[in-house]
């Protein structure tokens, strides 16, 4: 399978891949949805934070983007009543979304936007336990590997985790996220226009 291909590829098997429930070395005190951490993002840091907070599906989760570095991101959610499924859990794809968010906003700053074009290309997440109403969950991407794509660009590995406010995982998983010439997209683009 898919997964069992990307935890290979990690050197990970499924004997080896036993992890604790909490993030290692990290005890939060609880936060609920009106405890955000305030950041001091500046730069092109500040400039990816902003456009992804402003508009679309982050905007409508409500996500906060919190450290915003190369090989490394980390954003906040609130878990309002909006985000639940109907028996009340935190909804997994509020969740996916969160990291896929994370992840893509590494994709971005890692690459050199006038020349590349990031797409997020593949999605590997477990959920492990659900969040609750009220609470924050904060979604961290690091860089797990860069490796050459078979056609054009390369594509990075992403190592992904979702946490609650007392700092057990909700979900992980990895994100893989491709970065593309753009020359090489627009000529995809004509030949595409040309058949």
């Amino acid at each position: 399978s898919a997964a069992s291909d990307v935890y290979k590829r990690q050197g990970q098997g499924r004997s080896q891949r036993k992890r604790s429930r909490r993030e290692p070395g990290r005890r939060l005190a609880r936060k609920d949805a009106n405890a955000m951490t305030e950041t001091n993002l500046t730069g092109a840091a500040l400039e990816v934070a902003q456009k992804r907070e402003t508009q679309g599906l982050n905007h409508t989760l409500g996500v906060h983007f919190t450290k915003v570095e190369p090989g490394l991101v980390e954003a906040e959610m609130p878990i309002t009543p909006a985000l639940l499924q109907p028996f009340g859990f935190l909804h997994g794809g509020a969740t996916i979304a969160l990291l896929e968010s994370v992840a893509s906003a590494g994709g971005e700053l890692a690459c050199d936007l006038e020349t590349e074009q990031p797409f997020g290309v593949e999605v590997t997440i477990r959920h492990k336990k659900s969040g609750r109403e009220g609470d924050v969950a904060r979604g961290v991407a690091k860089l797990a590997e860069r490796k050459p794509s078979s056609k054009a660009g390369y594509k990075l590995y992403w190592d992904v985790a979702a946490y609650d406010g007392d700092g057990d995982v909700i979900s992980d998983g990895v994100i893989v996220v491709k970065v593309v010439p753009k020359d090489y997209l627009a000529q995809k683009l004509a030949e595409r226009g040309q058949a």
